[in-house]
């Protein structure tokens, strides 16, 4: 879908388009970034408001997902810098996770845990790779860092959660 130009119904069409199309991907992400159901809500609410003022800057170089998980990811960032956030226990509860599109089993949450132990530059590439499905290329648009940089950050991110979870998957 390319994106029109002109304000106007044809503008609000495509928002709508694009909230019917990526509205669940964005808030499952969200939620996953910030722990909190409520907080994601917002973040998405956020994301599309912003998208919606920048909507005549939108050119095309990347696809619609990897522009809209940029803005989600800068809103969760923001969001994730009050004080009040800090101090609040931020605890998975994958019952409270909204539905997937695609089956999930929230027997066993030792590798989302894991991932949302790891420090922030870490598990926001591990989260945009595995969760959202996003190739390198797509997370380096997003974070505007190179795609080497975060070639090493995917790395040492599985390194990391392959230490952690080393006896997870050898106790079975």
């Amino acid at each position: 879908m390319e994106l029109c130009q002109v304000p106007g119904k044809e503008m609000e069409a495509d928002i709508s388009l694009l909230v019917e199309r990526h509205g669940d991907t964005l808030l499952r992400f969200c939620y996953l970034y910030l722990n909190d159901l409520q907080l994601a809500e917002d973040a998405v609410q956020e994301t599309y408001l912003k998208a919606h003022r920048a909507y005549h800057t939108f050119r095309g170089e990347s696809s619609e997902r990897t522009w809209l998980t940029a803005i989600a990811l800068n809103c969760c960032r923001s969001l994730t810098r009050s004080a009040w956030f800090r101090h609040e226990n931020r605890a998975v509860d994958l019952e409270t996770l909204p539905e997937a599109s695609v089956p999930f089993d929230p027997a066993d949450d030792t590798v989302i845990k894991a991932v949302m132990n790891l420090p922030r530059k870490y598990r926001e590439v591990i989260l945009l790779h595995y969760y959202q499905g996003l190739k390198l290329r797509e997370i380096a648009a997003i974070m505007s860092l190179p795609e080497a940089t975060l070639s090493t950050r995917l790395k040492r991110a599985r390194a990391k959660l392959k230490v952690t979870l080393e006896r997870w998957y050898f106790d079975e």
